[in-house]
């Protein structure tokens, strides 16, 4: 990134963490919370491979390839359930993210393959301008919104009622979390790290 190495470790270790937390919630919860989960651990792992700063592991140049077939497939796993809207509409913008950048980091594409993009493609990598913007604002608005539901009260349960518990982590319908700020945090955490991995485009 362009921020150097020190960047691209931290966020490398922030998606790494949010990844794990994710893989532990695959163990618990109704079929569609372990589902949910493990969408949201292949992006945490995927983000952070994508950030390992390239000065200390270069990757080969087939690596965007891997990037942009794994992901393409979790779109295309993700299309059909994103059709009901909640929360897999976020994992297949997330998705379609991922095969963006993995996309703009190819060697073709970049013309070198090296340089300082989140850690493996090319600190000026390019990509479509528009595009880019768009899913800048997309996730800035995530992250925001995200953000305020970590607010103090901002997910107050009614007196007796269940209902904020059943609408899940963040509000996305995800079902009875019994961590839904752990949950919150992690889906924040991985918003940024998207947010400043499309700024390095």
């Amino acid at each position: 990134m362009h921020g150097g190495a020190a960047t691209g470790w931290l966020l490398m270790v922030l998606c790494a963490v949010s990844g794990a937390y994710c893989l532990l919630r695959t163990r618990t919860g109704a079929p569609q919370e372990r589902r949910t989960a493990r969408s949201e651990a292949l992006m945490g792992f995927g983000m952070a491979a994508m950030a390992v700063p390239a000065a200390v592991l270069s990757p080969p140049g087939w690596a965007w390839a891997v990037y942009a077939v794994l992901f393409g497939a979790a779109a295309l796993r993700a299309l059909r359930p994103a059709l009901r809207g909640g929360h897999h509409l976020h994992h297949l913008v997330g998705s379609l993210a991922m095969v963006y950048m993995a996309v703009a980091m190819a060697p073709a594409v970049t013309g070198s393959g090296g340089g300082g993009h989140a850690g493996h493609g090319a600190a000026g990598a390019g990509g479509i301008p528009v595009l880019t913007g768009v899913l800048l604002v997309y996730y800035a608005f995530y992250v925001l919104g995200s953000a305020g539901r970590l607010l103090p009260g901002a997910g107050a349960t009614p007196a007796g009622g269940a209902g904020a518990v059943g609408r899940g982590p963040g509000g996305f319908g995800g079902g009875t979390d019994r961590r839904p700020e752990l949950t919150t945090a992690c889906r924040l955490t991985m918003g940024i790290g998207m947010f400043a991995m499309l700024l390095t485009l």
